[in-house]
């Protein structure tokens, strides 16, 4: 049974709880990992404060908190917006994730127990299968889980934390730069390549699939600016039917 917004509210009220802050970071986070809250989309205090039901204080520090993980940008006196990376940095940001992804997934290779890898490769079977019945949110959200797991299991930490945020920051520059009309950005080979070589140790190859698989991703992306509407009660007044 599918789960309305209104039913998270009353699940995180419920006790007389209040809705806080994280809850509101959550929700933001997730629309922009699965590209439905584009890049250089408004985020005004006040329709926030009336979407969530709760003060502009609250609101604030949500906001903050998102600045602080380069989810949106805050200027004094304006409007917070979802960052818009430029292409410049649309370019560094990929550049710097082949180089840390790649090192993650060498040091991984042939380390990974046989519970971890059945994880991947569910995630794996789960991103295809979304993407046959066409839910883009869900495919993605699989497939940036592939990609976390690798993060959370670095045998390197700081390599890691580094990874986990350039994938927020790839997601963000793919929203603001995926060519119009491109209904996915999904690489069916890419993924189960890359847990065959996790599963064989070969930690080189591992790393060149890593390489191959960002080159592709950044090779789909239209590097122009563009301008779009949006409708934040449409998109953060409903339900992600996707995994968290």
């Amino acid at each position: 049974m599918s789960t309305t917004w209104q039913d998270e509210i009353a699940a995180e009220t419920r006790g007389g709880g209040r809705i806080s802050d994280r809850f509101i970071v959550d929700k933001v986070r997730t629309a922009v990992l699965t590209q439905r809250l584009p890049p250089g989309t408004r985020l005004p205090e006040v329709a926030l404060g009336e979407i969530f039901g709760v003060s502009r204080s609250v609101v604030r520090k949500a906001l903050t908190r998102l600045a602080a993980d380069h989810v949106v940008s805050q200027q004094p006196n304006q409007v917070a917006r979802v960052r818009a990376p430029s292409i410049e940095e649309t370019r560094e940001t990929f550049a710097a994730r082949r180089l840390v992804e790649g090192e993650v997934a060498a040091l991984l290779a042939g380390r990974l127990d046989n519970e971890l890898l059945a994880n991947i490769a569910t995630l794996v079977e789960q991103e295809a299968d979304a993407h046959a019945r066409g839910d883009e949110p869900e495919r993605i959200e699989r497939s940036l889980a592939i990609h976390h797991l690798l993060a959370e299991h670095s045998p390197n930490r700081v390599l890691g934390a580094m990874l986990t945020d350039l994938i927020l920051r790839t997601s963000i520059v793919i929203a603001l730069y995926k060519r119009a009309g491109l209904a996915s950005c999904y690489l069916a080979e890419d993924h189960p390549a890359l847990l065959a070589h996790l599963r064989s140790g070969d930690g080189e190859a591992a790393r060149r699939c890593v390489h191959d698989h960002l080159q592709a991703l950044e090779g789909l992306l239209d590097l122009t600016t563009r301008e779009t509407r949006i409708d934040l009660m449409a998109i953060l007044g409903q339900r992600e039917d996707v995994a968290s």
